[in-house]
């Protein structure tokens, strides 16, 4: 009958298959990680390159204004059974030129001149937050909001930021400021269930985004940063008051002619 190996030795033996075992999960595990990696990087690419030809059907924020009845001063009563998403894609050309030009004017003046961010608006914005301001500023360029509005969920937490901005580096690479700007002004939220210029423009105005004039381009764009708010169709002092600080900037800008360069692409 064979000798017994000694109890150390075979303790050994037990450590060095554990650890054998354990080196192997660890290499299928980093495998599959890659994999799954690898497989959201390219399918983030092919979605974003998707729309840069093919209008979205909707928008997770679109279904969860739909989902959800939004709570405030925005919401005014309207039956649930009434609130349906009105949503059509324009194209550019087929929108006032005064639209984006307000659009600009109104939320992110370097739009034609950054890559998708603008550090002295974030810049200003830390400052104005840190020094205990009556309302937290944003430092989002149209870019990011496209990337948050069209690519995300709603909500607010440092996943969610990062992928917007992942995702705005990939649309200021794979689609060009038109495209961008006719994503945004198509996308953007203005009023419960009302998204982009065209559905805007019927509904406050009763004709297309078209013939859309500056003052009513103006109005959209400012209330867009909290549309739920300040609404369009009856408009109070500060809406107006965004209005015409709009206005404003729409003049100091040049006009039309400021955001030639997109509508003629």
């Amino acid at each position: 009958m064979p000798p017994k190996p000694p109890a150390s030795a075979f303790h050994f033996t037990l450590v060095a298959d554990f650890v054998t075992d354990y080196r192997q999960t660890l290499r299928r595990v980093g495998r599959v990680a890659l994999q799954v990696v690898a497989a959201l990087f390219l399918t983030s690419i092919a979605w974003v390159l998707l729309y840069r030809w093919i209008s979205p059907p909707a928008t997770w924020l679109m279904l969860d204004r739909r989902a959800h009845a939004p709570v405030g001063m925005g919401y005014h009563g309207i039956r649930e059974q009434d609130r349906r998403i009105s949503y059509h894609f324009r194209t550019l050309a087929e929108v006032s030129p005064h639209l984006p030009l307000a659009l600009v004017a109104a939320e992110d003046q370097r739009f034609l001149i950054h890559h998708g961010f603008d550090g002295d608006a974030l810049l200003k914005a830390a400052k104005s937050n840190l020094s205990g301001g009556k309302q937290l500023r944003g430092g989002s360029t149209i870019s990011q909001q496209v990337a948050k509005n069209v690519f995300l969920w709603s909500g607010r937490s440092y996943v969610r930021k990062g992928a917007e901005a992942y995702f705005t580096l990939l649309i200021e690479l794979l689609w060009n400021k038109r495209r961008i700007m006719e994503m945004y002004l198509n996308v953007a939220e203005m009023g419960d269930c009302i998204f982009g210029a065209e559905a805007a423009s019927q509904q406050y105005f009763h004709k297309s985004a078209k013939r859309l004039t500056p003052a009513e381009a103006a109005l959209l764009a400012g209330v867009l940063p909290n549309p739920l708010r300040f609404r369009a169709a009856n408009p109070g002092p500060q809406a107006r008051a965004k209005q015409q600080r709009v206005m404003r900037n729409m003049r100091r800008l040049g006009g039309t002619a400021y955001v030639r360069e997109l509508m003629d692409k």
